[in-house]
């Protein structure tokens, strides 16, 4: 109580600068004209990722702000047109109640099920799934030659975006094709056209998702750019026209540096600058879950820090995780990926207010966050602020005892972007 009140008395006397903070989150320390704060939690749509299944999203709480799930077209459509959303409605709310956002990824074939067509088109005379043996089990793979799949297909994701392109519960989607839609069928039945989308389709469905979602951030799988199932590599202009994340569905595997990584080099290793990279940590053993997060050298001499810095990553699925590391280290982990800001310099003038701002994360924010002073935002957002960068923000207002904060509309009411300062406050 005695350290409430010396604070509260502490606001009358000198310059009162407030951190955006989550609850129970320390606010800054002030010194006559100095702010000095840290960024104590997992920022908002950044870090290692549990499945929303996973129970230890809400024990360990602090230590993710986002959760991922697969979603099922026929969750969501059995009959022509008619959409029944509350599958996705609940999932979302779910996530929301823990104070994450979501990551969704979208998916028809899965080892040793059957597909999630909708039931409509299942029953349609010229649709002809195919059946084969996957990771050892008999798996269903959808029929790309049928004309409704390709149209229900890209007529699904104009009802998503009309619905969610601003939801601020869900962060991120992610989209391919094949094996969980991680664009490729390594083992089962490969037909292009027949099994896997034909690349004319291919090419459809990626200029389509440019122009339907407008806000909302998507991504594909690295091997979009194998030649072996699209179109990329013979028609650039496609990833060049489009903005688009990357999502690595084997990351840290022990020849990473090879194929996975010949992959993001196609693609071009400053793509995280117009959208988000992410992934997941490798299944390819048992040792790579075990040791991903080991420090100082992970499990094949390079830590996951090191990955995070040069694939610029802004989240990564790690839902084995807490088996095998501890909640501290796994929090840890989180904050090495994406944004974060330190604030450089405040200047409190009789025209403005000038604040000066790092990004010392290893990717950018992605959604619009602006700099505010005493409720009045910057004109201009942090989102272009990449990696090591620094920029200065002029708010047009005038205050001898200014509020700082970082907002963003993309964000949960509980959710806060914090940053760092060591700073004396100058005044002019």
């Amino acid at each position: 109580m005695k350290t409430k009140i010396l604070f509260l008395f502490m606001t009358f006397l000198y310059v009162i600068v407030i951190s955006s903070c989550k609850k129970n989150i320390p606010e800054p320390i002030i010194h006559g004209d100095s702010l000095k704060c840290e960024i104590t939690e997992v920022q908002p749509m950044t870090g290692i990722v549990f499945f929303s299944s996973n129970s230890t999203c809400s024990i360990w709480n602090d230590v993710i702000s986002l959760e991922f799930s697969y979603l099922n077209f026929n969750d969501i459509v059995t009959d022509s047109g008619v959409y029944d959303w509350t599958a996705a409605e609940n999932l979302l709310n779910e996530i929301a109640s823990r104070n994450h956002q979501a990551i969704l990824r979208f998916r028809y074939t899965f080892p040793g099920e059957e597909t999630t067509v909708p039931d409509y088109i299942k029953n349609l005379p010229d649709y002809n799934e195919t059946v084969g043996t996957s990771e050892g089990l008999q798996t269903h793979f959808p029929d790309w030659t049928n004309q409704e799949l390709k149209d229900f297909t890209l007529e699904f994701h104009t009802k998503f975006a009309e619905k969610y392109d601003n939801d601020p519960r869900l962060a991120f989607i992610e989209v391919g094709f094949g094996l969980w839609a991680e664009y490729h069928i390594y083992d089962g039945p490969f037909e292009l056209g027949v099994t896997f989308p034909s690349k004319e389709f291919q090419t459809q469905f990626f200029y389509h998702l440019d122009s339907t979602y407008q806000n909302l951030y998507w991504l594909v799988g690295i091997e979009a750019h194998d030649d072996v199932y699209s179109p990329i590599g013979s028609n650039p202009s496609i990833k060049e026209d489009n903005v688009f994340g990357l999502f690595d569905d084997s990351f840290m595997h022990q020849t990473h540096y090879v194929w996975n990584e010949s992959l993001w080099n196609k693609f071009g290793r400053d793509r995280y600058k117009i959208a988000p990279c992410g992934g997941e940590f490798s299944y390819y053993s048992t040792y790579d879950q075990q040791h991903v997060l080991d420090l100082p050298d992970g499990p094949y001499g390079k830590s996951w820090e090191e990955f995070a810095q040069s694939f610029h990553m802004t989240f990564i699925l790690g839902n084995n995780q807490p088996r095998y590391q501890t909640q501290e280290r796994i929090k840890q982990a989180s904050m090495a990926a994406g944004y974060q800001f330190e604030i450089k310099k405040l200047e409190l003038t009789d025209q403005y207010t000038i604040v000066e701002v790092e990004n010392t994360g290893v990717a950018p924010i992605y959604y619009d966050a602006y700099i505010t002073v005493n409720n009045q935002r910057a004109d201009k957002s942090l989102k272009s602020l990449m990696p090591g960068e620094t920029q200065t923000y002029t708010i047009n207002i005038v205050t001898q005892e200014p509020v700082l904060t970082i907002e963003c509309d993309r964000l949960l009411s509980g959710q806060t972007i914090q940053y760092s300062a060591n700073i004396e406050i100058t005044k002019k």
